[in-house]
């Protein structure tokens, strides 16, 4: 991408700068490897790495409009692995496989650092301000937070931390010698052997805290209005170390130790969980003999659970060494391939044998296994369809979503659209155009309330926003961090 063609509003969306291919170099039509690396013509994009990114907001957006009438959509409640459990793991490993990418194309480590700072703080800021309490859109037309109550864990929080520790440590490892050197094989390993004992050593780590850590019983006050244990302070009987259970790990005692349960998030998955709610996995009122955990604040993107998603985006960052360093399409693809499915064996084998179950809300090393293998099968087949059989018009609404990742986030997963539109009401705040087309165009239609919501995503939303940004896209605009 020539910066000088480009009219760029500010930066890239959960990413980093225009992530291009250093072995396809040549026009629009040249496809062949040998043929990209024989011209010194100027870097095409890595077109799948938009596409994968764009199919990433695009679940997102599909988790937050239609998980609640879908379970197998939504979050599991806690051990298991949904279609929703899948979005978090893929935006870190999307992000780590950019990084390689574009500091290749900043020499100066100094610049580089000030680059990844500014970047992180821009990423907090907005995750504050999106998921901190600020906004209540599109559920309520107030905005405002108590800063009593703000919440520090978010999705772009969670982001910034791994990209901020991944970048730095890309920048501190590298060796510009070897940047343009061809590689092939367990050679790549080799090369960027300190980055995967920083991994073993973040692994190792919390391993030892989730397993090692006394978690004491522990209270909360109940803040849900609903409830009618309101305002009453309820205790959770622990007294035990390495459970993985709701209550009781070490994940949860570290975030109400260090971010205060006041500022945990209020609603989480586990409400859903078969000992809350006759109604699991929907959510539905709690049972009369409901443990008191189900109405306590859990922080899904924790410290604890934080640290091991850092490895997400390592992983990923390997995946972006391939690119770089191997110049064969096949080549590339066995690499990226093998280590998927070994991922996916891995992470299967833990959970099944019962050694580490897959959950999201831990992050736990069978977790990181499945969703990093998955990431990287998924990533493999649109390699191949979108940069070696160049089917791009056929995935050009989810390139044009990643390439404006960022404003599709906040305005369509984060509801700040939708917000928009029902701020103007007739009458009253149920009488409104977004009510209206939901309910008259698709619900009504289908005569189904879990069919038209669904359709009501993936068009109104997903659709919607894909032909946004391809119209964004034409005029080259895009919003980047």
């Amino acid at each position: 991408m020539d910066g000088s063609s480009k009219k760029v509003v500010e930066l890239k969306a959960h990413g980093d700068v225009a992530e291009e291919d250093p072995a396809r170099r040549g026009g629009p039509g040249t496809d062949d490897a040998d043929d990209n690396e024989k011209a010194p013509r100027r870097s095409r994009r890595v077109a799948s790495l938009d596409v994968f990114r764009g199919l990433t907001v695009a679940l997102m957006i599909l988790v937050d409009g239609a998980g609640g009438e879908w379970p197998v959509i939504g979050h599991a409640p806690w051990n298991g692995c949904n279609l929703a459990d899948f979005a978090m793991p893929f935006f870190l490993f999307i992000v780590g496989m950019a990084i390689p990418l574009s500091l290749k194309r900043i020499p100066d480590r100094g610049r580089a650092v000030r680059r990844v700072v500014i970047r992180t703080l821009k990423l907090l800021f907005w995750g504050i301000l999106l998921q901190g309490g600020y906004s209540h859109a599109p559920d309520e037309l107030t905005y405002g937070a108590d800063m009593k109550h703000v919440r520090w864990g978010g999705i772009l929080q969670r982001i910034a931390l791994a990209y901020l520790v991944v970048a730095v440590l890309e920048i501190v490892t590298k060796d510009a010698k070897i940047q343009d050197q061809s590689s092939s094989g367990f050679s790549i390993f080799r090369m960027y052997f300190s980055q995967w004992i920083v991994a073993c050593c973040i692994l190792v780590i919390y391993l030892a805290l989730v397993y090692g850590i006394y978690v004491p019983d522990w209270e909360f006050r109940v803040r849900n209005v609903d409830s009618p244990n309101y305002g009453k302070v309820l205790t959770v009987t622990c007294g035990t170390r390495g459970v993985l259970d709701p209550p009781c790990n070490a994940v949860g005692y570290i975030d109400r130790k260090i971010l205060g349960i006041n500022h945990m998030y209020q609603k989480p998955a586990w409400r859903r969980h078969r000992a809350c709610t006759d109604d699991s996995p929907h959510e539905g009122p709690f049972r009369n003999d409901a443990p008191a955990w189900c109405v306590a604040p859990f922080e899904p993107e924790g410290i604890l659970s934080s640290l091991s998603a850092v490895l997400s985006t390592i992983i990923g960052v390997h995946y972006g060494h391939v690119l770089v360093h191997m110049k064969s399409h096949t080549d590339r693809l066995r690499q990226w391939v093998t280590m998927g499915i070994a991922l996916l064996v891995l992470g299967i084998i833990l959970h099944f044998s019962h050694a580490i179950p897959l959950n999201k809300q831990l992050y736990t090393f069978s977790y990181i296994c499945v969703t990093a293998g998955a990431a990287g099968v998924v990533f493999s087949v649109l390699y191949f369809l979108v940069d070696i059989l160049s089917l791009r018009y056929v995935f050009a609404p989810l390139q044009w979503i990643g390439m404006n990742a960022m404003l599709v986030y906040v305005m369509a997963a984060e509801g700040i659209f939708e917000g928009f539109l029902i701020g103007w009401y007739y009458e009253g705040t149920n009488n409104t155009l977004v009510y209206w087309v939901r309910k008259h165009v698709f619900v009504k239609v289908w005569h189904s309330t879990r069919v038209g919501i669904l359709l009501y995503v993936l068009f109104a939303q997903i659709l919607f926003w894909a032909l946004v940004s391809g119209v964004l896209h034409r005029a080259r605009l895009y919003w980047k961090l």
